[in-house]
């Protein structure tokens, strides 16, 4: 942060996540004149203080723990940028917003949850306005296998199942029972097709992948909407 400060001098992967974020900076609009950003689980605020030297009007930052949304105030104070605001949010609860926003930031927060679908949900139902930066763990194959439309029960002609579920690039989200990494929190860990999948099939078309774990986002129509919303609790904010 400057003048000797340090938010997290002994984390093990280094200068994290400045050295993450220096590989796919590009990828998002240099000038958010006028915009408005919302930084889910938002942590010790980095993403969040990047954007306003880009212009953004308004950012908010929410995070369910309030230990990192102390830190969050902290880091923008020494950096020296106002403006930036804070709530205590769950991602589950973000219908409570009551507005949507021009740039969703959601980086490094879907693996720690229990629902991660329904949090892809809510955020493009509630708090999506058009562009989000989404990143995730991956684990597995990062091919990409090509998944028909509809799948067949039994392969046509037999009482065989389909082989493609055994593909290494069908999409595939690995539950982690217990810890990953020293962290309990760490749930799920979809491969790189699963993760396609899982934005597509919220109502996100993928702009650019600038990292394999990053991906660029736009809103577009959810996929069978005309059959009901797909949240199982759309949170209106009521």
């Amino acid at each position: 942060l400057g003048h000797g400060i340090q938010t997290a001098p002994d984390h093990f992967l280094g200068d994290y996540p400045r050295f993450k974020f220096a590989r796919f900076a590009e990828a998002i609009p240099a000038d958010l004149t006028g915009k408005s950003v919302l930084d889910i689980g938002c942590n010790a605020v980095f993403y969040s203080v990047e954007m306003k030297p880009r212009g953004a009007d308004r950012v908010l930052g929410i995070d369910s723990d309030d230990t990192y949304r102390a830190e969050a105030r902290h880091a923008s104070e020494a950096l020296g940028f106002t403006g930036v605001e804070f709530r205590q949010l769950s991602v589950y609860d973000v219908g409570a917003l009551g507005e949507r926003f021009d740039l969703v930031i959601f980086m490094g927060v879907l693996y720690h949850l229990r629902h991660p679908l329904l949090a892809l949900d809510l955020i493009r139902e509630h708090v999506a306005g058009d562009l989000m930066l989404f990143q995730t763990m991956q684990q597995g194959s990062r091919e990409v296998y090509p998944v028909p439309a509809d799948h067949p029960f039994h392969m046509p002609g037999t009482h065989e199942p389909p082989p493609f579920f055994d593909e290494p690039g069908y999409p595939k989200m690995h539950f982690i029972e217990r810890e990953f990494a020293h962290d309990w929190t760490n749930w799920w860990a979809p491969n790189a097709a699963c993760s396609a999948a899982m934005l597509r099939s919220t109502g996100f078309t993928i702009e650019a992948q600038p990292e394999s774990e990053v991906y660029l986002c736009r809103v577009a129509p959810v996929p069978y909407a005309e059959f009901g919303p797909a949240a199982v609790y759309p949170d209106k904010g009521e």
